[in-house]
């Protein structure tokens, strides 16, 4: 039997979902599960890296149940990607929980390099900014308060991972301890101009450079999987970092190009191609590396975006599901001056101030729910034109075009309302989870599945295209309210 399926794992920020696509990106296999979130004090978010996997395996059982592993040629694996991990390497137990990319109990020790003057190395050798968001001060802070490390550490039997190589760990079993760029570039211990772990910040941040993993090219062979990872032999052929797979997945091969994926944050990717751009409110970044070349990006990472959304239905109840958001704002003529800044985490990219807080400005006894959740929408799109401003700017190029992924872009007033605010044209594709297609595009070029990328991109179908209907006046007038609403967000702490 031929094999022409391959298999996507897409390890998310509350979820893993597992994808088999056929070479015409038809869906022939799919299955998510949901896994805890667990946040200890304010702040603080964590991951238990069993549930993790768990919900790994589940979903690659469901998803090929009625294919069986012969049809599969491979396995792409995308992720979240700053989550920090420890393990023993002899047992494969975690020794804590993962400390997730949102968490921001290690900003006293980023207000410390910062203070010593620190950050301009780590920008300039990592292209990233000095925040907790990072893997880096995560780990430093596991090697300080978790004594089991610290023990594995002295018996040379600590591994260090990002999710990326958790699962692969995992699916191995134990045999391979590796990661790819994408992700590795994400940790601020990975200098993205000699590609390779640079010593002197995993001193700076007190990180052995004994327990990091391997680094290996995006797409190629990293190991196969065995009976103890989930039950049948398979080729792993490519690991991403989640936001550089929907790039991949959209086809953003060229400089220029830029994706938005809307999901518990936001993610705005621009390809640079082999030119590295250093940007001081944004995060230079590397978006794959294979056949033996870089290519770069550009990337705005805001902290909360569908998760606005999700603190509405679970923290205020002010809904009952996310899909009642589009029409709540729709009900509305206009805003009415409410404005919500979601700094629920502190604010990301263009700002990157993590004692911002959330912040609802102009209330009056007229307002009801549906001016909140209006906001709370608004503030998606808003977010994201404050990050394409930044970033036209910074490369010189503004596109024409914004190529959209994940959960939020079903929401048409969501949609309509981000074109109007950028002025541009907003593409929505047929094939939502670019995420877990992105993955399964490297892996599929590597199998032998698509020819190249071109040929892999060839397949991509626009469902629906949002073009800008508000006039320039309103959609100004109503982003500079919406700036002066950060700027007193930012005052409040």
């Amino acid at each position: 039997m031929k094999r022409r399926l391959v298999l996507a794992i897409d390890a998310g920020t509350t979820g893993v979902r597992a994808l088999v696509f056929d070479r015409d990106q038809k869906v022939a296999g799919r299955s998510y599960r949901e896994f805890p979130q667990i946040f200890p004090k304010p702040g603080w978010v964590e991951h238990n890296p069993n549930d993790i996997w768990e919900a790994t395996r589940t979903v690659v059982e469901e998803a090929i149940r009625k294919l069986g592993p012969k049809q599969l040629c491979g396995i792409g694996i995308t992720n979240q990607r700053e989550t920090a991990l420890l393990w023993d390497r002899e047992t494969g137990r975690p020794v804590a929980n993962a400390i997730v990319w949102q968490c921001r109990r290690t900003a006293p020790q980023c207000r410390k390099l910062a203070d010593a003057g620190k950050g301009p190395t780590i920008h300039h050798r990592t292209g990233l900014q000095l925040d907790p968001y990072f893997s880096a001060s995560k780990w430093h802070w596991l090697l300080a308060h978790v004594p089991e490390a610290d023990r594995l550490l002295r018996e040379d039997r600590l591994a260090a991972g990002t999710v990326d190589t958790w699962l692969l760990w995992k699916l191995t079993g134990g045999k391979v301890h590796a990661t790819e760029p994408s992700n590795a570039s994400r940790t601020s211990l990975f200098n993205i101009r000699t590609m390779q772990w640079d010593r002197q910040l995993c001193r700076l941040f007190g990180v052995p450079t004994g327990i990091l993993p391997q680094v290996l090219p995006t797409r190629g062979e990293f190991g196969r999987t065995d009976a103890s990872g989930i039950g049948f032999e398979l080729p792993v052929l490519a690991m991403v970092g989640d936001q550089q797979s929907a790039a991949f997945g959209q086809g953003c091969f060229r400089p220029g190009t830029v994706k938005n994926t809307y999901g518990t944050g936001l993610f705005m990717l621009a390809n640079t191609g082999r030119e590295l751009i250093l940007s001081d409110r944004l995060l230079s970044t590397v978006a794959w590396s294979c056949d033996g070349h870089t290519d770069y990006a550009l990337e705005g990472s805001v902290f909360t975006g569908g998760a606005a959304v999700q603190w509405l239905r679970d923290g205020l109840h002010l809904i009952e599901d996310a899909s009642e958001t589009a029409q709540l704002a729709a009900s509305l003529a206009g805003n009415d001056g409410v404005y919500f800044v979601p700094a629920l985490s502190g604010l990301g990219a263009p700002y990157w101030d993590a004692s911002a807080r959330g912040t609802i400005l102009g209330l009056t006894r007229a307002s009801t729910r549906a001016h909140i959740v209006r906001a709370a929408l608004e503030a998606i799109a808003y977010q994201s034109r404050d990050v394409l401003d930044v970033m036209a700017e910074a490369t010189g190029r503004r596109p024409k075009v914004l190529r959209v992924d994940g959960g939020a872009v079903r929401n048409d007033f969501l949609m309509q309302f981000q074109a109007d605010i950028l002025g541009l044209r907003v593409e929505r594709p047929t094939m939502p989870e670019t995420t877990a297609l992105g993955a399964a595009g490297l892996a599929g070029i590597e199998a032998g599945l698509w020819r190249d990328p071109e040929d892999f991109i060839s397949r991509r179908k626009v469902e629906q295209a949002f073009l800008p209907r508000m006039e320039p006046r309103g959609r100004e007038r109503l982003y500079a309210k919406w700036q002066e609403a950060v700027e007193r967000c930012r005052h409040w702490a």
